[in-house]
């Protein structure tokens, strides 16, 4: 697939459409048949779900950041097309367009992420820049966050082999500032850089996760070098997890609170990293047979603190292929079928299992996920771990 460019224009105009995340995008084009058909929809739904003004985002607003990204050399890749990468399309929260500048062809090459601490150990720096290199020596593109400490020196140690930055932030906001020279000699020697944000975005605590994620998704193995506890490292292993991904994870002394983190992820099972056979011998069978598919879709969230973090990335959340109304108006009732009116009346705001309001609700499960898809362009609907959803504001 390669998306014409006025296809590509409306594809932007609908993920930077208020309330439009990556899992109501891909329901949206699904129900509608393309992105210009589901914008136009998209003001009937929010009023639908209660809303009487949503913000969709405006043709001269996408042309302007597209503008925007060609000066600096970014161009818009969609989910599906040659460049876009197969392991990140694979997990089920990709983002529909990714902003690329550099080489794309680093992409197509198995990855491996590398993350850790801000402020890590010279023992931890060490050993990341020398498993960084030598993932590289083995054929593997090394992906990390671009951030101070583990971040910075795995992106220096495999300048010359393959690394790719994903970034928090618009490609013109790049966090944090100091490391504006690392990203423009990853450009310069062949590397990538890539964002899901919009031009001119500053990045916010709750965009790091969104960036983690994209770090997983891009890799078939997260190794987690240097981790406090309740660290932003821990995040993306967690994600790993969910999408299918293989968590590696650097022991440490149990005197260095740097190291509780990593510490943990192997007593949970992590696979330990002492070097980098751990790493590619895990791997190599994986790459043989392709990126799994992410299981954050069809199973609840056990590890700690993971219903949380998701709620965090404020990423809607809606299965695909809706087909009817069911929160009725002056001009729709004729749509609806028999009780659909009430649905919303089995919505409180603890978190209820949709599966639960297809059977309450006596409603076909394609109408009740309609319902929900209004509700959430509307901003009042909240996901949560495990396919379940609780109303904003109850």
């Amino acid at each position: 697939m390669i998306l014409t460019d006025e296809q590509r224009l409306d594809w932007l105009r609908l993920i930077r459409s208020e309330n439009v995340g990556p899992r109501t995008f891909r329901a949206l084009i699904n129900q509608y048949g393309g992105a210009a058909a589901a914008l136009e929809a998209l003001p009937d739904l929010a009023r639908r779900g209660g809303r009487l003004m949503l913000k969709v985002c405006s043709r001269a607003e996408a042309e302007k950041e597209m503008t925007a990204a060609l000066r600096l050399g970014v161009r818009f890749v969609a989910m599906g097309e040659p460049d876009y990468p197969k392991t990140l399309q694979a997990i089920d929260t990709a983002p529909p367009l990714i902003a690329l500048r550099g080489n794309a062809e680093v992409l197509a090459k198995p990855s491996v992420a590398i993350v850790g601490s801000r402020n890590a150990s010279a023992s931890g720096l060490t050993f990341a820049e020398r498993l960084a290199r030598q993932l590289g020596e083995a054929g593997y593109v090394v992906v990390s966050g671009l951030a101070r400490g583990i971040d910075t020196r795995a992106h220096k140690a495999t300048l010359q082999t393959g690394t790719v930055a994903v970034l928090a932030g618009g490609h013109d906001r790049v966090y944090p500032a100091q490391n504006e020279p690392l990203l423009q000699a990853i450009l310069e020697q062949g590397g990538a850089v890539i964002s899901e944000m919009p031009m001119g975005w500053e990045p916010r605590g709750r965009d790091f996760p969104r960036r983690n994620r994209v770090v997983s998704g891009l890799s078939y193995g997260v190794v987690v070098v240097e981790a406090a506890r309740r660290s932003g490292s821990l995040i993306t292993a967690r994600f790993a997890l969910e999408q299918g991904r293989e968590v590696f994870a650097v022991p440490g002394s149990p005197l260095d609170p740097r190291a509780e983190g990593t510490n943990d992820l192997i007593r949970e099972g992590a696979t330990l990293c002492a070097g980098v056979e751990h790493v590619t011998n895990v791997l190599e069978p994986l790459i043989a047979s392709g990126p799994r598919l992410d299981r954050s879709a069809e199973e609840p969230h056990h590890a700690a603190g993971v219903e949380e973090l998701w709620d965090e990335l404020d990423l809607p959340d809606i299965a695909r292929a809706p087909v009817r109304p069911v929160i009725p108006d002056a001009g729709h009732e004729e749509e609806t079928e028999e009780g659909g009116a009430e649905l919303i009346t089995f919505l409180g705001p603890s978190p209820v299992a949709i599966d639960d309001l297809v059977r309450q609700s006596g409603l076909s499960i394609r109408n009740v996920q309609m319902a929900l898809l209004e509700l959430e362009i509307a901003g009042r609907l909240e996901r949560h771990g495990g396919n379940a959803v609780s109303l904003i504001g109850a």
